[in-house]
């Protein structure tokens, strides 16, 4: 009787095991690249970035030094960031201020102007006031802060709810902590889906609905003093950047109002005119559902204070 050989062994591909990054649950509802927990109502970017993806998704283009924006943008967000600074300037206790994913320091050089300390965590210090490393990993001076920032930066780190933790140890008492992160229970989210600007993964690697977010940080005994679903911007943007991508040709308004080396891919001078052009045509349909949504409280974005006792 001749031997049957034995077939070669299937090497079947899995997808890696989906752990929530916000709470560490098990369990997935996964569409595209966003896996949702059933725990907290979380999404999660799934399968997560290694570092060789979030690298090339950091890149150069990203945040150039010679500025992000065309037509005054970079003007304007330098404006709005001296806003912020004012607030926490005149909310926050005495001493010293703690910016997470501070970028390239616009917030930490309006804190300056006004005669704060500031410090601030970047993936890569690239200025004296800088230090490169996760809220989480940070342990210099804990619980001397007056404030922490999360400006929209929660949303880009590994272990949030961690980093989090971290910033309530380091605020001195009566500190505040001040966050802004996409709304992902906002209207918009919901509608746009795909091309709801707040996702930008694989960037973002947690998208918080607001409630999550409330609950955790009123959980850890925080008293919380403002909840804004305007304040946090980009709500009438996250509306305006889906509709333009909804057009034929699915234009990229965003790529469309930066500057050309701070834009993801090359852009043909029409198509950055056309994606303007239709973003001018939308903006009063982008106005009313933004104004609507606020309403509602469920804006694009959310910003929340809180106080340590």
């Amino acid at each position: 009787m001749t031997a049957v050989p034995e077939a070669p062994a299937r090497h079947e591909t899995r997808a890696p095991a989906f752990r929530c990054a916000w709470c560490g649950s098990p369990g997935r509802s996964v569409a595209g690249r966003l896996a949702e927990c059933a725990a907290c109502g979380a999404a999660s970017t799934h399968p997560p970035p290694d570092d060789a993806e979030l690298e090339a998704a950091y890149a150069g283009w990203y945040r150039p030094a010679t500025g992000r924006f065309s037509g005054g943008g970079d003007r304007l967000l330098r404006r709005s960031r001296a806003t912020l600074a004012r607030r926490i300037d005149e909310r926050a206790p005495a001493g010293p201020v703690l910016d997470v994913g501070c970028g390239e320091g616009v917030l930490l050089d309006a804190l300056h102007a006004r005669g704060r300390e500031a410090v601030g965590l970047e993936r890569v210090a690239l200025r004296p006031d800088v230090r490169a490393r996760e809220a989480a990993e940070f342990d210099e001076r804990p619980g001397e802060w007056a404030a922490v920032v999360f400006w929209h930066s929660l949303e880009h780190l590994r272990e949030p709810a961690v980093a989090l933790e971290r910033a309530f140890e380091l605020l001195r008492p009566g500190g505040l902590l001040v966050i802004a992160v996409p709304n992902f229970e906002s209207w918009q989210a919901r509608l746009l889906r795909a091309r709801w600007f707040g996702l930008d993964v694989p960037r973002h690697l947690v998208h918080l609905p607001a409630s999550t977010l409330i609950e955790f940080v009123r959980g850890r005994g925080l008293g919380i003093e403002r909840v804004s679903y305007w304040r946090g911007g980009q709500v009438m943007f996250g509306w305006l950047q889906g509709l333009v991508g909804a057009l034929p040709g699915h234009p990229d308004l965003y790529d469309a109002i930066r500057r050309p080396q701070a834009r993801s891919r090359r852009l043909a001078p029409g198509g950055r005119v056309a994606a303007v052009a239709a973003a001018l045509a939308l903006a009063p349909t982008a106005a009313g559902l933004a104004v609507v949504e606020v309403l509602a409280r469920a804006g694009g974005t959310v910003y929340l204070e809180a106080r340590r006792p």
